[in-house]
Parts: C-alpha cells; structure tokens; sequence
C-alpha cells in the first residue's frame, strides 16, 4: 500500500477548496482517505493554509509521498526542510 498526502477537492463550481488528506493512491481523488491533515484556499489572496505540522511531519516520516502541490505547499511553509534536517 503506497501513502500519499494529496490534496482532495471540494467547494462549489470554480469555487474551489481544498483539503490535504493522507490516502492510499489506489482510491480516487476525493474518495476514502486516513486522516485530514489540513486545508488549503487558493482563492484568497494570499492563499490560505492550514496543516497539522507534527501529524505532516509524522506521517512524512512513516514514509508518506506528496503530491507536486503538496510539496511545494510544505516548502512554502518550512516543514519539508525541517523533515530533511530530521
């Protein structure tokens, strides 16, 4: 079983909202996943984020994948060069 953190979406038409969720990548997009770890909007301006850092950081080190988006969004906020330090 391969773990991705990964964004799931949700919101109106062209309204989107994001979630960051830890799934499996066999299931869809916004299907089951194992935990919510945060949320991100990119509509406002600046975009909004909000991440659990410690449980981000917890399952980066179990040997989670994230996504393109993901990663630079954990580059944007610092964890992903605290995970490399670690």
């Amino acid at each position: 079983m391969a773990v991705k953190i990964r964004l799931a979406r949700g919101g109106a038409k062209k309204k989107p909202f994001y979630q960051v969720v830890v799934a499996d990548e066999r299931y869809p997009r916004d299907g089951r996943f194992i935990e919510q770890i945060g949320q991100y909007d990119p509509k406002q301006d600046p975009y909004y984020v909000n991440l659990k850092e410690e449980r981000v950081m917890d399952w980066l080190q179990k040997g989670a994948v994230p996504s393109a988006t993901v990663l630079q969004i954990l580059r944007d906020k610092g964890i992903w060069s605290k995970f490399k330090q670690a």
